[in-house]
């Protein structure tokens, strides 16, 4: 199969490092509007599948013109690219995936293309990290197993693996991103109703394995497209996974309004967004640099199975790769949009249209495939009281 990649950034890279071990996958042409930053990472890479070009992705004839040499193509770019990307692919008749975007519902003018989808027999899958993206699979996946689905409960973080003060925690994706998930409503649906809650509200305690005690709270964003595609579930709710006192901390500064995009002040005659500010105080703080990292997830399905209450749990624990020096959540992310890349070029994936990871990827092989990559989801079964029937 020959694949397009766009975006030399981290996820692009690694998306391309993935592609190039795989043993279907033959030809990989790594598109950037920056070509040396595109030949740089081929020559870190050093395959003979891989080829750098330079693209201009905003230029519909360009990026046609490129990817339809290929059977699809990785959209690693920022996510407003995400609309033209899809409409491009299902124009020249190539397969698209991306790593999504909810800000201005980015992923629903996506999905709102699946006519012309499957009138050009063309597949779209937005949506395609951790989260939104795994738990999507997963949650799918947990879905599937039950003969009414009662309940999904998600819980994912991105944390250092040795906290240090003010936060304890370091960034592995955008700072602007995290405001948002921090500073906006969280959409669940709690006794069979969709209802908006506080984000960094309702913290609970959980643990995993290596970790001590640990917090979830909710954000806004992480149930993403599971609200249309599980309308019917009693509950419904996505929490994020921080060292215990981050939500405290951070509803301070929600607070004084340090996060806000639509807020501004007045300082000696100049209109300034404290936000704006504030993002280039803690970047510094926060930055990853060469520490370690780890993503933990946890999927829990609940639901009704020959009229026995039972949950699925799915859980992982990521942590960097030493020695490519590749973070963890750059490991599941990348190798999550690459193997459901790789799904459609090889024909796993066979339905056409624009579809929700959930709504098609098959678990049992992501969950192979992710495990082949040192990515390992565990699945386990129990009967639970706690699920009832409606």
């Amino acid at each position: 199969m020959k694949v397009a990649v766009l975006g030399s950034g981290l996820m692009g890279k690694e998306a391309a490092r993935d592609l190039v071990l795989s043993d279907g996958v033959y030809e990989v042409g790594l598109a950037d509007i920056d070509l040396a930053r595109a030949n740089q990472v081929c020559d870190t890479l050093n395959s003979e599948k891989l080829e750098a070009f330079q693209v201009d992705a905003s230029n519909p004839a360009e990026l046609g013109n490129f990817i339809k040499q290929y059977d699809v193509v990785v959209n690693a770019l920022f996510y407003s690219f995400n609309e033209i990307v899809a409409k491009t692919g299902i124009e020249v008749g190539t397969h698209v995936v991306d790593l999504g975007g909810h800000i201005g519902h980015i992923t629903d003018k996506v999905l709102a293309l699946n006519e012309e989808a499957q009138a050009a027999g063309v597949t779209v899958i937005p949506d395609l990290g951790v989260a939104p993206g795994m738990i999507n699979i997963l949650s799918g996946f947990g879905a599937s197993k039950v003969d009414q689905l009662e309940s999904i409960r998600l819980f994912v973080g991105g944390i250092p693996v040795q906290p240090e003060p003010p936060l304890e925690y370091n960034h592995v994706f955008s700072m602007e991103g995290l405001m948002d998930h921090y500073t906006d409503p969280a959409l669940i649906i709690r006794n069979g109703e969709k209802v908006e809650v506080p984000a960094l509200s309702e913290v609970e305690t959980l643990h995993f394995e290596r970790f001590g005690p640990l917090e979830a709270f909710h954000t806004s964003g992480g149930t993403s497209t599971l609200p249309h595609s599980f309308p019917n579930v009693q509950t419904l709710e996505y929490k994020t996974i921080r060292y215990r006192g981050h939500a405290e901390k951070f509803k301070l500064l929600v607070d004084l309004n340090l996060t806000r995009q639509d807020y501004e002040v007045d300082v000696h005659g100049a209109k300034v967004k404290p936000r704006e500010v504030f993002l280039k105080v803690i970047e510094p703080i926060v930055e990853l640099k060469d520490r370690d990292d780890a993503v933990l997830l946890r999927v829990i399905v609940g639901g009704l199975e020959d009229d026995v209450p039972v949950e699925y749990k799915y859980e992982m624990s990521t942590f960097k790769d030493r020695v490519k020096n590749v973070t963890a959540m750059a490991q599941a992310t990348a190798n999550t949009i690459s193997v459901v890349a790789q799904m459609i070029a090889n024909g796993t994936i066979t339905k056409r249209g624009v579809y929700p990871p959930e709504r098609i990827v098959p678990g049992r092989e992501y969950i192979d495939e992710m495990a082949k990559r040192g990515v390992n989801i565990k699945e386990s079964r129990q009967e639970s009281p706690l699920v009832t029937k409606a």
